[in-house]
């Protein structure tokens, strides 16, 4: 009997072939530096800023690296960092994951979500700089931080995203969390504004299991971050606060891993870059599928942690008649952990029906296929209640939980965008079977 296909998720955890990651685990297990901090943290931190801080032409920058529990807890920080505080705002990409606006949340601070250019499907420059200076005409005050995203490894645009910051003395927090070893012209996403959020989470370019991490400008900022996320201790035998701090240090266990992860990082980065032009010579003659690619210019460098793509609205797919007729019972895909029952099916903002025939067909062919992230100005827990004004070319929504400048083009990309296998054990073979698939899949 033929051996049977293996799912093939988006992006699996990869381990050096020499395991390295178990060497260094053993050592603290060996040493018994089971805790926060340690060894293999001191090593992991130095080897992140030695990649970070080395540009494509040889010029080296002097940025120092704090490891922490998780990328979420790096966007946390980092605001701290910048000053926000209960009754702030801040501005962040609606077109991203929870963890890049929940911090926000969680200070008290308020979302100002902007949407997306079309090029990067990131932060649009021109939507930031008029988001900012309506929030300065209704509140009196900028925005204390802006957060852009390298969406699925996409780097933004951040040439114009500085600009418009450093006009109203704003810093930047760059959540790279997918776009670890992502560059912008030679120049490591996470190293331009004041700060840099990195996720090791078990399905980035890089694992520690769970972890993060922020690239800091220098070493006071640095000094500042270690020093809220081991509790915020003041220099007494005792422990003595003067303000609320957080236990978010990575495990010397963690760490380990992570050290041994770095001797494969340009080998994943290249593998992640090598599955995105395979797709795109296979699937460039597939009718009313189009890959998504970085702009025609070579300052950009992504590093394509996911490949995603759109599918035309009037491409039909099969099964496309049964879509959302079943509630969802379990986590979809290679999704962990907890979900929360719901009772209907549908919600006001979501995929085209194709897109979500194409999600359950590639799935009973054993291929885990994702839609793009809902824009976070579409997310009940956000968006309830909120009251619109129009503009001529974009409306903002603003309620209790958030403000939000909308041009329309994330919740577009949202209704026709996927996401493909990209890992480091997805094979040249699965790329060919996944467009195969995508053929089958389209009826006609």
């Amino acid at each position: 009997m033929p051996e049977e296909r293996k799912t093939i998720y988006l992006c699996l955890a990869h381990m050096s072939e020499e395991g390295y990651e178990q060497k260094y685990v053993k050592e603290a297990f060996d040493t018994n530096w089971v805790v926060p901090m340690g060894p293999n943290v001191n090593a992991f931190e130095q080897d992140l800023a030695d990649f970070a801080n080395s540009n494509s032409d040889g010029t080296k920058l002097d940025r120092k690296v704090v490891c922490l529990s998780a990328g979420t807890a790096a966007v946390h920080l980092a605001l701290i960092a910048c000053g926000v505080k209960a009754g702030d705002e801040v501005c962040v990409q609606s077109f991203t994951f929870c963890a890049s606006s929940h911090p926000i949340t969680y200070l008290g601070a308020t979302p100002v979500f902007i949407d997306s250019e079309k090029e990067t499907w990131n932060m649009d420059p021109i939507l930031l700089e008029k988001a900012i200076l309506d929030r300065k005409e209704k509140t009196g005050k900028y925005p204390k931080a802006i957060v852009p995203v390298a969406l699925y490894g996409m780097p933004y645009q951040i040439d114009k995203i500085m600009t418009v910051a450093d006009k109203y003395g704003i810093p930047v927090v760059e959540d790279a969390a997918e776009g670890l070893g992502s560059r912008f012209n030679g120049q490591v996403l996470g190293t331009f504004g004041k700060l840099g959020v990195l996720s090791f989470n078990g399905n980035k370019m890089i694992t520690t299991s769970g972890g993060g991490a922020l690239i800091c400008r220098n070493a006071e900022d640095a000094n500042t971050i270690m020093w809220y996320a081991t509790q915020a201790r003041d220099a007494y035998p005792y422990y003595e606060h003067t303000a609320i701090g957080y236990n978010y240090r990575m495990s010397n266990v963690c760490a380990g891993i992570g050290r041994g992860q770095m001797t494969v990082l340009d080998q994943h980065i290249e593998h992640h870059k090598h599955v995105q032009e395979l797709y795109k010579e296979l699937l460039k003659d597939v009718s009313g599928v189009h890959l998504h690619e970085q702009p025609n210019d070579s300052r950009y460098d992504a590093n394509f942690w996911l490949c995603a793509a759109t599918l035309d609205a009037d491409v039909r797919i099969q099964g496309q008649e049964d879509a959302y007729k079943e509630v969802i019972r379990t986590a979809v895909g290679g999704a962990a952990g907890v979900i929360k029952a719901v009772d209907c099916a549908v919600t006001d903002c979501q995929p085209n029906e194709n897109v979500e025939a194409l999600r359950v067909f590639m799935l009973s062919k054993k291929v885990e296929c994702r839609p793009v992230w809902k824009p976070m100005h579409k997310q009940p827990v956000y968006c309830e209640g909120a009251e619109v004004r129009e503009f001529k070319e974009f409306k903002v929504l603003e309620g209790s939980k958030m403000i939000a400048y909308v041009n329309g083009v994330s919740e577009s990309i949202f209704k026709v965008g996927f996401c493909l296998p990209a890992g480091p054990c997805v094979s040249d073979d699965d790329v060919r079977y996944i467009v195969e698939c995508i053929r089958e899949a389209i009826v006609g």
